[in-house]
């Protein structure tokens, strides 16, 4: 059985000590891939960071802001994406009751220009905080689909849901998943097998142990062909409330040789990218 895995650290240029901390793990090799956020006023840095480091990150199409930081600007400001201040929410069905599908991909397209004016052009996108996929409200993957077929753009799509989800969608959505797979195939959208990261709080949790299990059983449970594990290390005092301390179980985690002899033992290939 051939297995090969993604393993992105997401959130590249959301505040300095997330970008300390994976700029640290790409120099590494614990990571393989990285996602950025354009809109935070620490993407001018990130990308530097990155040019210099001769890495290219995937595109985190970013429509909300997050708790416990200052609120992001949208690059291109359509209005329905925006409260009235300009900025943009941090509720993810505030974007999900008004968003408008051209509004989305206005500013998708504003995004993607900007990280190829920095010299950064990505190969794939996918969805800061599972915007686009239709979890909070409406859904622009139809559209986002096509715009990543005009652009010749991967997308983080998984072929597989269940292990996202933790087990079989419901009806409604399963369909709603189906169709969106054979759009991305009909477009030539390359999307990759299935993806996975945690999804639980550090009260869920209790201790890193049980992360670390957690994700051990995710790679042991990879099937064949080429799948994503992504996750959003930091330090703890980047992130504001309980999840901080997850971000650092995340950092440990990357770098812990239990985690990378189960690498070896499980026989599963780190790679760069679902569309190689």
């Amino acid at each position: 059985m051939n297995r090969r895995v993604v393993i992105t650290a997401d959130d590249l240029g959301r505040e300095p000590g997330t970008t300390e901390v994976i700029a640290a793990l790409l120099a590494e090799g614990h990571v393989s891939a990285t996602t950025l956020i354009c809109v935070s006023p620490e993407a001018e840095q990130a990308a530097a960071r990155m040019r210099q480091a001769g890495v290219v990150p995937r595109l985190h199409v970013t429509l909300t802001s997050e708790r416990g930081l200052p609120r992001w600007r949208p690059l291109d400001g359509p209005a329905s994406l925006a409260d009235a201040d300009g900025t943009l929410s941090d509720d993810p069905f505030v974007l999900g009751a008004r968003g408008e599908t051209a509004d989305v991909l206005r500013e998708a397209d504003a995004q993607l220009r900007w990280m190829r004016a920095r010299g950064l052009p990505p190969v794939a996108a996918d969805s800061h905080s599972g915007t686009l996929y239709g979890l909070h409200g409406r859904s622009w993957l139809a559209g986002t689909l096509a715009w990543c077929a005009r652009h010749g753009l991967a997308f983080r799509l998984p072929r597989d849901p269940e292990p996202y989800f933790g087990g079989p969608l419901a009806a409604p959505l399963a369909a709603a998943h189906a169709q969106a797979v054979a759009h991305a195939d009909a477009l030539g959208v390359r999307i990759p097998q299935t993806i996975a990261t945690n999804r639980s709080t550090a009260r869920d949790l209790g201790g890193y142990e049980r992360l670390r299990d957690d994700y051990l059983r995710r790679l042991a449970a990879l099937p064949e062909g080429t799948s994503e594990l992504f996750l959003h290390p930091s330090r703890e005092d980047a992130v504001i409330g309980p999840d901080g301390v997850v971000r650092t179980w995340e950092a440990r985690l990357l770098r812990d040789p239990v985690w990378h002899k189960a690498l070896e033992s499980e026989g599963v290939e780190v790679v760069e990218g679902w569309w190689a």
